[in-house]
């Protein structure tokens, strides 16, 4: 939360996913204001008084320094604030701001169809490429105003890299489960990619796909 003080605004709440803690010097942070608006503000990583980080271990992605930040009375000067606007702009954003999430899916299924060999997989990959470009080409007629063709094809892609990882660990046998083989890391980080970047949408998808097939 941001509440308006002399010179600037206060900041109070957490950012419970924060990546690259010690090894990112500017955080794009948003908060939101009394008005009910967004305030964005790039502000330096750096932890002290005002700004504590809880370092997450995480089953797969580890180095990638996540942390939870809370900010306790954080003052932001004026010079440090890009921007406020309305949420409303925010999310009309989100169709083409969920592509680049689905290409870790899109990598992690393709590292895991050359350790299986050649399968169906390799076609539905190609497919779903095609299926998460044209969602952006489609987000983009609409002026955003449509994230559901997006959203659907996002939970295909985790929903391809969980079973993708599942043939791997399958295909190269009981050494996949040794700890430093490449297919149980797969398989965690298949794991991971089922909740990263999510969406409740997201989310009701993927259940679909995962429970009733």
């Amino acid at each position: 939360r941001a509440r308006r003080a002399a010179g600037g605004y206060v900041l109070d709440g957490t950012a419970p996913w924060v990546t690259g803690w010690g090894l990112i010097d500017v955080l794009y942070t948003l908060a939101r204001t009394e008005e009910g608006e967004l305030l964005a503000a790039l502000l330096p990583a750096r932890a002290g008084d005002q700004l504590a980080a809880s370092r997450m271990q995480l089953v797969a992605v580890n180095a990638s320094g996540t942390v939870e930040l809370a900010f306790t009375g954080y003052f932001v000067p004026d010079e440090l604030v890009c921007s406020v606007f309305p949420q409303e702009e925010w999310l009309g954003r989100e169709p083409r701001r969920l592509r680049p999430n689905g290409s870790l899916a899109l990598g992690l299924a393709g590292r895991c169809c050359r350790l299986t060999g050649p399968s169906p997989l390799d076609a539905e990959l190609d497919r779903l490429r095609e299926r998460l470009d044209r969602a952006v080409l489609d987000g983009a007629v609409l002026d955003g105003a449509d994230a559901d063709t997006m959203l659907a094809a996002r939970a295909a892609a985790a929903e391809l890299a969980y079973r993708a990882a599942g043939a791997a660990v399958t295909t190269v046998g009981s050494r996949s489960i040794i700890a430093g083989q490449h297919p149980q890391r797969l398989a965690r980080e298949a794991q991971f990619l089922l909740v990263f970047g999510s969406r409740p949408e997201i989310k009701k998808n993927l259940l679909s796909l995962l429970a009733d097939g």
